[in-house]
């Protein structure tokens, strides 16, 4: 383990009634970063995070938080707090009460607690809602009270697991900027853990993909997008056209893929294959378009939707045409996953 490790997970299981849903995982995460764990329910993503807060324990393996063993310890004594999607907070407490709970119930002199809950609120931007009931606020208020409450106690490490799921996605996709934005201001390391990709992609320092209990691929989110591990990490995140050309097993990002009328020459240095369009859905910024190839393989491209884009090579249902793409566009994956 590295000096700067918040998280070091190695050689974990779990097993519930027999049927096992962790498999030998390690991990290292970073002092400082904000780290994600992606994947489907049922991928093992949140057993993972409740082992690391202390509510589960492992099988086999050791967990430890900044160098100290802690694969026995229980939950309260653990430096850690965790923010869950159901924000848990007193109706009948003013925000600001809320927030210094658990120094009063470590013992904290009133007059320290409240300065340190009125610094939490500083940090989430919450001035001048001290006084507020939850009832008289928002969703994404309500989600920063509770991290207020989580980073008051100064754990070492954050706990995070879906706690945007409950808001609606305008509101979840601001909270996403916001949540970046305390992380860098606090300092605190983040672990996160979320089914959604696109929010993975957009907070995240670093990304780890769980499938089936296993850890697919660890990068950042345009390694794990650029260079997917995996045909399962090819499709899960983003849109991926996963296609066996001689033996191999390749992954085609739908944005390199490039349309041509049919019977066009394909351009130097790419290949290409004729098909037939089968569907066109407009998206506002992009366009998809989805093609049978005569291979009989189905591919979606995407096209850019600017004013600089040339209408003669618009696409419709039933148009045949050529798709080309570079060769080193086309990533190899490991053809017993698909």
């Amino acid at each position: 383990m590295s000096n700067d490790s918040a998280i070091d997970i190695r050689g974990v299981a779990k097993s519930f009634a027999g049927t096992t849903v962790l498999h030998d995982i390690n991990l290292e995460i970073r002092d400082g970063e904000f780290f994600t764990m992606l994947g489907p329910s049922g991928s093992g993503k949140t057993t993972l995070l409740r082992m690391v807060a202390g509510f589960e324990t492992p099988d086999v393996g050791t967990i430890k938080l900044h160098g100290d063993d802690v694969t026995q310890r229980p939950a309260h004594v653990r430096p850690v707090n965790t923010v869950f999607q159901d924000y848990a907070l007193f109706p009948h407490m003013d925000v600001v009460t809320n927030v210094e709970y658990g120094l009063r119930v470590a013992g904290v002199k009133k007059e320290d607690r409240r300065r340190r809950a009125s610094d939490a609120l500083a940090m989430v931007q919450l001035e001048g809602f001290a006084e507020r009931r939850p009832a008289q606020l928002s969703g994404g208020q309500r989600q920063r009270v509770a991290l207020a409450r989580a980073i008051v106690n100064e754990p070492s490490v954050l706990l995070l697991d879906e706690p945007l799921g409950a808001l609606d996605l305008k509101l979840r996709q601001e909270m996403q900027t916001e949540l970046k934005a305390i992380q860098r201001r606090i300092g605190i390391t983040f672990l996160y853990v979320t089914h959604d990709q696109e929010e993975a992609m957009a907070m995240s320092d670093r990304i780890a993909i769980m499938n089936r209990g296993v850890i697919e691929q660890v990068g950042s989110p345009k390694e794990i997008y650029e260079l997917p591990a995996s045909a399962f990490v090819a499709s899960f995140i983003g849109t991926s056209n996963v296609i066996v050309r001689s033996g191999r097993t390749q992954s085609l990002r739908p944005e390199r893929l490039r349309l041509l009328p049919a019977a066009s020459p394909a351009p130097e240095g790419t290949l290409a294959e004729s098909g037939s369009v089968v569907d066109v859905v407009y998206l506002g910024p992009v366009t998809r378009v989805y093609v049978h190839l005569a291979s009989g393989d189905d591919l979606v491209a995407v096209r850019t939707n600017d004013a600089l884009a040339d209408e003669s090579q618009t696409v419709n249902v039933g148009d045949s045409v050529v798709v080309a793409w570079r060769p080193e566009d086309a990533f190899d994956l490991e053809s017993e996953l698909v």
